[in-house]
């Protein structure tokens, strides 16, 4: 008989002892908590990022403007344009030595290809993808496309980011984006070709 109440209080007290240790936990961490500033009525979770909203004054570089009079200008279209820097960087094309007679017509083929990819017949404007939503589209040539947008409100394609949205040129939406959207296929080929150079 000694026994079961000793086994009754035993585990009665290892219940209390339980008790006693979560709420110490809940007590020290409600403690350490830093104070919520009382100055602004807006809790910022993130630091502010400049708006990256194009100017009024902006130009595409030479082989953007290259990609934007391949389509009709009276139609509806985005377009994802690799910067300059990326066009230099993802496909070693620089417009003061790829628009050149003798280079011309190769920059013009690889201009097109990224073209079909990276151009959607529709117009999708920064503020039509919702944060934490994945939409699909499928660009001229057939490949899926997944945008969201970041947490600064940037859209994300294919995970190369836009560096500027919503350029309107006529029609046509454009998105800088800091990369190029292409499939597997010709960015292996793209990197095949870098290693012959080399």
């Amino acid at each position: 008989m000694k026994r079961r109440v000793f086994l009754k209080h035993s585990i009665a007290l290892i219940l209390m002892m339980v008790t006693l240790c979560c709420l110490l936990v809940v007590i020290v961490t409600v403690l350490k908590l830093p104070d919520a500033s009382t100055k602004n009525s807006e809790m910022v979770l993130y630091p502010k990022i400049r708006s990256r909203k194009i100017p009024h004054d902006f130009k595409l570089s030479k082989l953007g403007d290259m990609m934007l009079e391949m389509l009709p200008h009276d139609l509806a279209f985005t377009v994802f344009v690799p910067s300059e820097e990326a066009f230099k960087r993802d496909l070693r094309l620089d417009s003061s030595d790829g628009l050149k007679p003798d280079k011309y017509n190769d920059t013009y083929a690889i201009v097109s290809r990224v073209l079909g990819f990276s151009a959607v017949p529709r117009s999708i404007h920064s503020d039509s993808v919702k944060h934490g939503e994945l939409v699909n589209y499928e660009s001229l040539s057939g490949f899926s496309l997944y945008i969201s947008k970041d947490i600064d409100g940037m859209l994300v394609v294919n995970r190369v980011r836009s560096e500027m949205v919503d350029f309107k040129r006529d029609e046509i939406v454009v998105h800088v984006m800091d990369g190029v959207i292409m499939d597997a296929d010709f960015e292996q080929s793209v990197l095949s070709d870098e290693t012959e150079e080399d």
